[in-house]
C-alpha cells in the first residue's frame, strides 16, 4: 500500500515539473517577439503585452501537448 502511494506521489511531482517547464520558455519567446514587433512599429506599449499573452498561450499549448503524449 505504501509503495503504491509513493509511486502516485512521484508521478504527480514529475507531472507538475513538466507543466511548469514550457511556460517560462513561452513567456520569453513572447516577450522577444513582442519587443521586436513593438520596436519595428514604434508601438512598444501595445506589442509587449500582446507578445507576452501569445507566449503564455504557446507555453500552455506546448505543456499540454506533452501531457497528451505521456498518457499514451
Amino acid at each position: 500500500m505504501k509503495k503504491e502511494k509513493k509511486k502516485i506521489n512521484e508521478e504527480k511531482n514529475t507531472k507538475e515539473e513538466s507543466n511548469s517547464y514550457y511556460l517560462p520558455i513561452g513567456m520569453c519567446l513572447g516577450i522577444s517577439i513582442g519587443t521586436a514587433i513593438g520596436a519595428a512599429t514604434k508601438n512598444m506599449s501595445l506589442w509587449l503585452p500582446v507578445g507576452l499573452s501569445i507566449g503564455l498561450c504557446l507555453g500552455v499549448a506546448f505543456s499540454s501537448g506533452e501531457d497528451a503524449n505521456d498518457k499514451k
